[in-house]
């Protein structure tokens, strides 16, 4: 499939070692989960939809075969809620307004508050941008930013933000995790005027090499996210800065992350080695 052509070198290099590969998917009712020595959680881009059915089958795999990342990672990390553990563990976010389902929010008021000319809405169960929302802190922007939550905060919990223009200048920058220790980074730049960094909306990508300050704050971060989930077999932690120049994350993705093979030459068999040594 198209969308599975970065994990093609993965899948040659766990062959390459002699391991026998399927790719099912993942909410097949014929598949055997119980016959696999272990299953590893790839491109399931369709659980934002059906997230307590995914969170479910999780548990039954780890249940039955060694599954990685683990059940509890899968419910911990599916909802962005895990990213205010890791802010009360020193992590620094973008300042965020939490948002359960059924609340309400005035946004000219919290823009006001905080002196946010522009703002970013964003789901705290979401993929590939879905439902996201950048404005500007004017009538018209903030008359859109309102009508845009008091309707999703009917089905959903959202968060809402200041808008971080380095992703237009710099772009988001990846520190990739496995077995705990950082193997490759790359840096995804929206097309011009957008703020999408996903390859689905043009956006590009290219191998980067963190700076010590940068790597120290993703090693924090998987360290911070270990003692509250436990060993992690792989990890992507996405990074922005904020006007400044400091740096934020925006995310710490440990369920289906691209992992971006393409960049790094070496990275499949890093994989295939901290799996199959994995305890």
């Amino acid at each position: 499939m198209a969308w599975e052509v970065d994990d093609r070198p993965f899948r040659a290099a766990l062959v390459a070692r002699g391991v026998e590969v399927a790719q099912p998917v993942w909410n097949d009712p014929e598949v055997d989960w119980s016959a696999f020595d272990a299953v590893l959680i790839r491109t399931t881009w369709d659980y934002t939809d059906h997230l307590a059915e995914f969170v479910a089958w999780a548990e039954r795999v780890g249940a039955s075969t060694r599954l990685f990342n683990p059940a509890p990672v899968v419910r911990w990390n599916t909802h962005k809620g895990y990213l205010k553990e890791l802010e009360a563990l020193g992590v620094p976010l973008a300042p965020t307004v939490w948002l359960p389902r059924g609340s309400g929010v005035d946004v000219r008021a919290v823009c006001e508050e905080r002196s946010w000319t522009r703002g970013f809405v964003k789901p705290m169960v979401g993929a590939t941008a879905r439902e996201t929302l950048r404005f500007t802190a004017d009538a018209e922007g903030l008359d859109v930013a309102q009508a845009f939550l008091e309707r999703t905060l009917a089905v959903e919990d959202m968060m809402l933000q200041p808008y971080l223009p380095a992703v237009e200048q710099v772009g988001e920058r990846s520190v990739i995790f496995f077995g705990g220790a950082p193997s490759h980074g790359v840096r995804k730049v929206p097309v011009p005027g957008d703020y999408r960094v996903q390859d689905d909306f043009g956006a590009s990508d290219e191998p980067w090499h963190p700076e010590r300050d940068e790597l120290e704050l993703a090693r924090r971060v998987v360290a911070a996210a270990e003692s509250i989930v436990g060993p992690l077999l792989y990890g992507r932690v996405d990074l922005l800065e904020d006007a400044r120049g400091a740096l934020l994350v925006t995310e710490l993705e440990l369920v289906e992350p691209s992992l971006f093979f393409r960049h790094d030459p070496g990275a499949p068999a890093r994989l295939v080695d901290a799996l199959l040594g994995a305890p």
